[in-house]
């Protein structure tokens, strides 16, 4: 068995992996966004992909 330290962990280069859909309630996304990033990416993307595919609409007061 192996002992990995947090200094490896963060010079390993681990991407962050979302489920598109906790990804969408997280950042508002609307249903039609969110089916539209299911269609593209699957059920899981990494958090940079997730964040160059998504458009949020605008929300004005």
């Amino acid at each position: 068995m192996s002992h990995i330290t947090p200094v490896d962990l963060q010079q390993s280069g681990m991407k962050k992996v979302w489920s598109v859909t906790d990804f969408a309630r997280r950042y508002r996304l609307d249903k039609d966004e969110e089916n539209r990033l299911l269609q593209l990416l699957g059920s899981f993307a990494s958090e940079q992909e997730l964040l160059m595919n998504a458009s949020r609409t605008a929300r004005f007061r």
